[in-house]
């Protein structure tokens, strides 16, 4: 695979996934915003499979905000209350497109990786990821999907596990 057409986070990834040796599927593709997009391109992935990473700033006061990255599955939402309780904070929003583009040196909204410590956020995934044997996620480019084990995921991206979801199912 070459990396020239995508953005440089895709790269980085697929690297730390070979030079650690770990199973892995690459998927180029039409370009995808949504985890329902994705779902439909991926074939032998279900949407509930899909990691869905969503960057949050979360407010404790006026002065004190901080940006962290939410990884969930495709279809669900999150529970606003049971982050903000899990935060410890007062209020939290999704970032801008402006902010996520800053915060991940240019990656759009519908291909931010569930890697957080890429780019120095602090990662949150709902447990009911665990649960899971593989997950698949856009890989730093709407374009681009990689699948992994998701034990592995763990082991390899720095986490808190969580229990955000929302009680409904997209």
């Amino acid at each position: 695979m070459t990396y020239s057409n995508y953005h440089p986070v895709v790269q980085k990834i697929h690297s730390l996934l070979l030079s650690n040796q770990l199973w892995h599927e690459v998927f180029e593709h039409e370009p995808v915003r949504t985890s329902e997009e994705a779902a439909a391109i991926r074939t032998g992935y279900s949407l509930e499979q899909g990691a869905k990473a969503l960057i949050l700033q979360a407010k404790r006061s006026a002065s004190d905000k901080f940006f962290c990255m939410l990884v969930i599955p495709g279809n669900h939402t999150f529970n606003s209350k049971k982050v903000t309780k899990m935060l410890n904070v007062k209020s939290i929003r999704f970032a801008t497109t402006d902010e996520v583009s800053k915060l991940t040196g240019g990656v759009l909204i519908g291909g931010v990786p569930p890697w957080g410590s890429l780019f120095k956020l602090p990662t949150y995934v709902d447990s009911s990821l665990t649960q899971l044997e593989k997950i698949i996620f856009n890989a730093g480019d709407r374009s681009v999907s990689i699948a992994m084990n998701t034990k592995e995921y763990l082991k390899y991206q720095p986490t808190t596990l969580v229990d955000v979801i929302a009680d409904t199912k997209q």
